[in-house]
């Protein structure tokens, strides 16, 4: 195996120029969130916003889980439209043209745009431990990405990262790269997700199961899961601790961006093959994964779990959390701040995409989409994301993949895995677990050799 090696007397002559930067920069501003958000407030020269919904159906805006109630907003942009109303009839034409113009937009509206400057990253195996998992040998190397801040040094990034692979694999193995709750600290008021049933192999032993191995990203260690961390993590360091602006990346960018970088080190580890990479997350990390899938086009297949409002779910629907939550300054810095202006003066048909069309810069890459009951998972929006893959599935064809088989929403527990667009309903609440085994069944027909592509 070959490892990565720190070039030590490179980094001497940064530390010096450090130092000199260090005295001459001014200290990180320090924000609270209420105080960054109404900044952006000030600066989008938005007087008050709408509220969001209230997660337990009280008060004066409850949460709508009615599907009798859901679509108030029936007209979803069409990602087929170029934005002079010319339609897109050709492979070509959506990726020379209409895919970036969506890019754009996701940039500028949606999730924000990263700074030209962003550093270089340079990796450094910490150590490698030889253990097992469920009789399994394995290899676990701790990997973490060290972000160049000699511009400046004020803001220091590593980004934290667990590779496992089996360790009697012959030949290089494909990896699911996951943004990991693990150890994260949940948000007061926020329940932790549940346990897997104890009649539940865990993902990671099902993952080697069939020989593949897995990697787990904390996501905190690139940027910050809060408003108040904006002027650090990579967002701050790309701005020397400055606020950001309107238009720059908020939070699920940061997190993608680094999923990217990842993805740059799996390609240099020989027990790796680069060419067979998933990315999965759940709840805002699902956003995270959908999000790193549709900007990066070296990863191979995604599962996108209870993503819901800022995800997969559609904005131009009434169920679950809204728009309006995502603004609001418990939630905003995951987003662009010009996403704001959609819960105030705007509404959510003045947003010029959706999230179908989020899904559609994913194709023709296969996303696996799934969640749980709206018993379990209302909030999370279950059927809004399917919604959103129905409404993608004509750039599929375009691209000649095949989309979900179907237009009608499932029963409950119903796989649909036969094309390049997968998706299912659980029964249980809000967690992965469940919907872990027909993800593997549906990622098999890409990432297994000799068995990649449609199984059409």
């Amino acid at each position: 195996m070959r490892r990565p090696i720190l070039t030590f007397s490179l980094l001497i002559p940064l530390c010096i120029s450090a130092s000199a930067q260090t005295a001459s920069q001014p200290a990180p501003v320090d924000l609270t969130a209420a105080q960054d958000h109404q900044r952006l407030l000030d600066a989008l020269h938005i007087t008050a916003l709408r509220p969001g919904v209230n997660h337990d159906g009280k008060g004066a805006d409850p949460v709508n889980y009615d599907e009798a109630k859901a679509n108030p907003y029936p007209n979803l942009p069409n990602p087929l439209i170029l934005a002079n109303g010319k339609p897109v009839t050709s492979a070509k034409t959506w990726w020379t043209q209409r895919r970036p113009q969506l890019v754009a937009l996701f940039d500028n509206e949606y999730f924000g745009r990263v700074p030209a400057n962003t550093p270089a990253v340079h990796w450094e195996v910490v150590s490698t431990t030889q253990g097992t998992n469920a009789g399994i040998a394995t290899v676990t190397k701790h990997l973490v990405g060290h972000v160049d801040n000699s511009t400046y040094p004020q803001i220091s990034v590593d980004i934290d990262v667990l590779l496992t692979t089996p360790a009697v694999s012959k030949h290089p193995v494909p990896v699911i790269l996951e943004f990991s709750f693990e150890d994260y600290p949940q948000p007061p008021g926020r329940p932790a997700l549940p346990p897997a049933p104890e009649s539940t192999q865990a993902w990671q032993q099902q993952i080697l199961a069939k020989n593949w191995g897995y990697a787990i990203l904390h996501p905190t260690t690139i940027q910050a899961d809060n408003g108040a961390g904006l002027t650090r993590g990579i967002i701050g360091l790309c701005n020397h601790g400055q606020p950001r602006t309107p238009d720059q990346w908020g939070a699920l960018r940061a997190w993608a961006w680094g999923g990217s970088r990842v993805l740059d080190y799996l390609t240099t580890d020989h027990d790796v093959d680069a060419h067979r990479i998933a990315v999965e997350g759940h709840s805002r990390f699902g956003k995270a994964a959908l999000v790193t899938m549709a900007y990066d086009q070296r990863f191979a297949v995604a599962y996108v779990s209870s993503s819901g409002a800022g995800g997969s779910a559609l904005a131009r629907r009434h169920f679950g959390e809204q728009l309006e939550n995502v603004a609001g300054s418990g939630e905003y810095h995951w987003m662009a701040g010009n996403y704001l202006k959609y819960a105030g003066p705007l509404g959510r048909n003045d947003l010029p995409v959706d999230t179908n069309e989020l899904i559609a810069l994913c194709a023709p890459r296969p996303v696996f989409i799934g969640g749980g009951s709206v018993a379990g998972d209302g909030w999370a929006d279950t059927e809004g994301s399917f919604l959103a893959e129905v409404a993608a599935g004509p750039v599929y064809r375009l691209l000649g993949a095949h989309d979900l088989g179907t237009t009608t929403y499932p029963p409950i527990e119903t796989a649909l895995i036969t094309g390049d667009l997968g998706f299912r309903q659980h029964s249980e609440g809000h967690t992965p677990i469940p919907n872990f085994p027909t993800f593997i069944e549906f990622a098999s027909r890409y990432l297994d050799a000799g068995n990649r592509g449609s199984a059409h």
